[in-house]
């Protein structure tokens, strides 16, 4: 059951129509303004992926270009990934972004305290 998207040619609004059946006549009428001059959209998707896709569908050449001795780059790399993984920064995650665009080692990766060893533990 599928939802069409339309823009009115008078109001210029967007207007959904829910119709029972793909393929059958639509009379789309502007929910705004009364208007049957309708223009259909076509509509954004979502792509749902498991997280083994996303991760097998990454560039491992993304790499290529990040220095990890420069916060800098790693920033960048960290925003990229993000954006490509579709999965938004949470706050702290962001303020370590910001002072890393800054030139700044977040404590928790500049001190030597274990930075690399939280991952040895497989």
């Amino acid at each position: 059951m599928p939802i069409y998207e339309f823009r009115c040619g008078r109001c210029r609004r967007r207007t959904s129509v829910f119709t029972r059946s793909i393929g059958g006549e639509i009379e789309a009428v502007c929910s705004h303004c009364g208007s049957n001059d309708m223009s259909r959209l076509i509509s954004r998707v979502a792509v749902v992926r498991s997280e083994d896709d996303a991760f097998s569908s990454l560039d491992e050449s993304s790499l290529a270009d990040v220095d990890e001795n420069d916060p800098r780059s790693m920033a960048r790399w960290v925003r990229s990934m993000s954006r490509q993984m579709g999965e938004p920064l949470d706050a702290e995650a962001e303020a370590d972004l910001d002072r890393m665009e800054a030139g700044e080692m977040p404590d928790d990766l500049g001190d030597g305290d274990g930075g690399d060893d939280a991952f040895a533990e497989d």
